[in-house]
């Protein structure tokens, strides 16, 4: 059995380690920061202190024998947490946002159960390997950005010219959605498209071409996030 000092210490490190991963994304200004993943944190290295320990708190009365299983309640956690992961996930249309945010929680989740079992070492190495996933190769991503580009015109022949128009400034593009509706006497096309667009291409150009483009009537940008 250990001390009530050092099980303490276990939930302590394991909110301060969660909250080390909020700070990062509350940084770059995600709805889910510094207080949520710092609870979590807290939550699951108290559920591991609980699973490891409760058996040496209940008073048992020697002669029969009894049966635990102590990992039922870690293997709960790690089922419970993709409710609250799956709240901080939003989508919009084709677009899917906050999944980065949603798999930290995750992550503070198993931080806080190996803090709880005492495995300082790994709860710290998770921690610092998460933090650098998180910061650093965020700067690798925005190499070649991401963006959700809409079209909507009443000429089928419009969605390829801008095609072409956005392809001649050097982005990749893929095509997510294709919808054709008939209003009154009056066609209408709204088409999605996936565009890898270079770091050293503005935005408002790649909107500004596909705006040139004749019979477009309407441009949309969603960033993937």
């Amino acid at each position: 059995m250990l001390s009530h000092v050092e099980l303490v210490g276990r939930v302590l490190v394991g909110a301060v380690l969660g909250g080390l991963i909020g700070w990062q994304r509350d940084l770059h200004g995600k709805p889910v920061g510094l207080r949520t993943h710092a609870i979590v944190g807290l939550a699951s290295a108290t559920f591991m202190v609980v699973s490891s320990q409760m058996v040496y708190f209940q008073h048992f009365q020697g002669g029969e024998p009894i049966r635990l299983d102590p990992s039922r309640i870690a293997a709960s956690v790690v089922a419970a947490i993709g409710f609250l992961a799956g709240g901080a996930i939003i989508r919009t249309g084709v677009t899917v946002q906050h999944l980065t945010t949603a798999a930290g929680l995750w992550l503070v989740t198993a931080i806080g159960l190996a803090s709880g079992a005492g495995m300082w070492v790994e709860s710290v190495a998770a921690t610092a390997v998460g933090y650098g996933v998180l910061s650093f190769l965020r700067k690798w991503e925005r190499a070649m950005s991401r963006q959700r580009i809409t079209i909507v015109t009443s000429d089928a022949a419009a969605i390829g010219a801008a095609r072409k128009a956005i392809c001649a400034l050097g982005a990749r593009v893929s095509e997510l959605r294709h919808e054709s509706a008939r209003d009154e006497d009056r066609r209408r096309i709204e088409t999605t498209f996936d565009v890898q667009i270079p770091d050293e291409v503005p935005m408002d150009k790649i909107v500004a071409a596909v705006e040139e483009v004749r019979d477009i009537e309407r441009v949309k940008v969603d960033a993937e996030s």
